[in-house]
């Protein structure tokens, strides 16, 4: 714990540039996990298999986000335990997260407006767009307490990781500490404000797409739960609510059981 106290107290003090460029390639890094797992999921008809293969791929996102030391929103949520060890204070740890959230959400949008304005979502005549589109309708139709509750369990998980990585001596031990818990989460289907803000974006997007959005309508798909309004109120909010309540309780709970008496 002491590690990460120093750690995260290091990140409060950061310059709001290097934070703002930071947060902006750790959303870039999780969005092309994210695009990755489309990619490689959209043509997989069993559940299974496709939760399997996102499974192995997404965690290579948070992988490079550690080892680059950019800046994530979900891991930052670990900074609490830099304020319980009095090592920061509650205004530069909120700062670090409201610099970092808008920053990680920037990252993301960048990169989903790169695959659905210049072509990424045309594999199979626009399959992936309308896979894209699907995923995303179905991120903003979740009861706002599904929403929450999933994102607790994610970013129990995310932050979990952070924290085994922070122990590993070498490059591959941190990758591996980081690997599974990911892995976990996405297997789970549970919900990370980060990846959201590419998932349900490029969704939006590919939507605004004439050629994707007739397509989606031809094969049936229905996307009246995808609008801006749902995406923000019904998923970005409770999933935001719920891995701040996940990451701030696991870093809190490791600081008690681990605080010098």
């Amino acid at each position: 714990m002491a590690l990460y106290a120093q750690v995260g107290s290091a990140k409060t003090k950061r310059p709001t540039a290097q934070l703002v460029l930071l947060g902006i390639l750790a959303g870039a890094l999780i969005a092309l996990g994210c695009a990755a797992t489309n990619t490689a999921a959209y043509g997989i008809a069993d559940t299974w298999t496709a939760r399997m293969v996102c499974g192995l791929l997404f965690p290579f996102g948070l992988g490079m986000v550690i080892m680059s030391g950019a800046e994530l929103f979900t891991g930052n949520c670990l900074i609490a335990i830099s304020l319980l060890e009095r090592q920061c204070t509650p205004a530069g740890m909120l700062r670090n997260w409201a610099i970092v959230y808008l920053s990680n959400f920037a990252g993301a949008l960048l990169v989903a407006a790169g695959c659905a304005f210049f072509g990424q979502l045309n594999y199979s005549g626009g399959l992936l767009a309308v896979f894209t589109m699907k995923l995303a309708a179905g991120k903003c139709a979740l009861p706002f307490q599904n929403a929450f509750v999933l994102a607790i369990l994610c970013n129990l998980l995310v932050c979990l990781g952070v924290i085994l990585a922070m122990t590993a001596k070498d490059t591959a031990g941190r990758f591996i500490g980081a690997f599974l818990p990911v892995c976990y989460f996405v297997i789970c289907g549970f919900e990370h404000c980060v990846a959201n803000m590419y998932y349900i974006p490029a969704g939006l997007m590919a939507k605004a797409v004439p050629a994707y959005a007739q397509l989606a309508a031809e094969m049936g798909v229905n996307l009246s739960a995808l609008t801006v309004g749902n995406f923000l109120s019904r998923n970005l909010l409770p999933v935001t609510l719920g891995n701040l309540v996940g990451g701030v309780g696991i870093a809190a709970l490791l600081w008690y059981c681990n605080r010098k008496k």
